[in-house]
């Protein structure tokens, strides 16, 4: 932790910061873009192009307190049922919009929570998947699951639809923490549902854990760790917990007292890492570890690892389509935001149109400037010659723009005429520095903390 003192100076504990898995980041979103725009962004999908496709089920059969997606309860599955015909009816819409000859490199289903779904409902969600467009033969169907939702049923029918990665919501598995997040979830109730998938033939398993948590020590964050390696998923997202009351309301049930200080965050964070790396994990980006074979690993490697609304991923696809209720679509053209609120979108799915509700069209310097960020957060670097030839942009200009990064953040960070480079040291402060590369103005309380 010797880095901390330097850590504080260049501004890590005061700074609130996107997360970058767009930019803009989507609070920066307009009204300009609608229905057509989707439409005709859709229409210019090349011939025989990759597509990745997120579908959202944006219903819960509890509300955990710290959340903050888009997300409502459901007692029954009265409402799935009308809310699947309206997403085969979406689907049906984006299939008589696209090119026949597109493929799809990737789907994930989202929420919410996808395992409501009865198992009848997910065969039938396979059958219009079958008929929307066929998958590329390395396609990966992924698929997150809540561990107290879920059944053999269920995880059966996942496999019929395709499912070859499971995403298992962990956050901490600690009673007294689980309690006063509202996320009750044993260590009993995740390993068997692990038990259940692997015997189901699920082999890729991936766990969200979080740190920043309230009550959290950095020896209740190594207990939760150790349980999560005793499950041996292949990778592990360790989000950093945000606490926005004033955009997620539930969250006013977590006590803000109880919550850790920017630099106590660091310290979970890092006691975390280290466990993570000592029991043979590797570091993705700022926020994932996965073992050395994993395709994540693979694709860090090769420097094809991404970053979008899911996170990292070795997803190559240039279009992602967003299908369902406050989904987000991204063409290079721009980001199509469908309509929040789930009765609003079931109604213009109805009307016979898409819901998009707002978006963003890309200039030409947000494209520049999103591709330097989005290497920052993967890479923690920028080949501005790789840049160069990919976006045709003068190195010299590229250059310029990170000139006043070097100067603010000389202690940890290195520019020279072919590379600018984030210092391991400074890894921590990768958010800040991307932000540095952002002119959009943002309200500092409108994102998380960036550590």
């Amino acid at each position: 932790m010797s880095a901390t003192p330097q850590l504080r100076q260049l501004g890590l504990f005061d700074a609130r910061v996107p997360r970058y898995t767009s930019y803009p980041p989507a609070n920066h979103f307009n009204k300009d873009i609608g229905p057509q725009d989707a439409a005709e962004w859709m229409g210019a999908i090349p011939e025989d192009a990759l597509v990745s496709l997120y579908l959202h089920i944006p219903y819960c059969r509890r509300l955990c307190w710290f959340c903050a997606c888009r997300t409502q309860g459901t007692a029954s599955a009265r409402p799935l049922r009308h809310y699947l015909n309206v997403l085969k009816a979406e689907l049906k819409m984006v299939s008589d919009t696209i090119p026949q000859s597109v493929k799809l490199s990737h789907i994930h289903l989202g929420g919410g929570t996808p395992t409501l779904l009865e198992p009848e409902m997910i065969d039938e969600l396979s059958d219009c998947l079958r008929d929307f467009r066929p998958l590329t033969t390395d396609a990966q169907v992924s698929v997150e699951i809540d561990p107290t939702e879920v059944d053999r049923a269920r995880i059966d029918a996942l496999v019929r639809l395709g499912m070859t990665r499971a995403s298992i919501g962990v956050q901490d598995f600690n009673p007294f923490i689980q309690e006063t997040i509202g996320r009750i979830q044993s260590y009993a109730d995740t390993r068997d549902v692990v038990e259940m998938l692997r015997d189901a033939g699920v082999t890729s398993l991936n766990m969200d854990i979080l740190y920043g948590l309230p009550h959290q020590t950095t020896e209740r964050i190594a207990d939760s760790v150790q349980r999560v390696l005793s499950l041996a998923p292949d990778r592990v997202a360790l989000f950093g917990y945000a606490h926005v009351p004033w955009m997620a309301k539930r969250q006013a049930l977590i006590p803000s007292e109880a919550l850790p200080s920017n630099e106590a965050r660091l310290e979970l964070f890092e006691t975390a890492r280290q466990l993570f790396e000592w029991d043979g994990y590797r570091q993705i980006g700022i926020d994932h570890f996965a073992h050395p074979d994993d395709s994540l690993s693979l694709a860090q490697d090769a420097g094809t690892m991404r970053r979008n609304f899911q996170g990292y991923t070795e997803d190559s696809a240039p279009y992602l389509i967003g299908v369902g209720a406050s989904a987000i679509s991204q063409y290079p053209q721009g980001y199509a935001h469908n309509a929040p609120a789930t009765a609003a979108h079931q109604v213009a799915i109805e009307a016979g149109h898409f819901s998009t509700a707002q978006g963003h069209r890309l200039t030409r310097e947000d494209t520049i400037r999103g591709a330097m960020i989005e290497a920052l957060m993967c890479d923690f670097k920028i080949d501005l010659e790789h840049l160069s030839k990919a976006l045709d942009e003068p190195r010299k200009d590229l250059h310029a723009r990170l000139a006043p990064l070097a100067k603010d953040f000389a202690q940890v960070v290195k520019l020279t005429s072919t590379q600018f480079s984030i210092r391991p040291e400074g890894h921590p402060l990768a958010r800040v520095i991307a932000k540095g590369l952002d002119p959009y103005e943002a309200e500092k309380t409108g994102h998380s903390p960036a550590i």
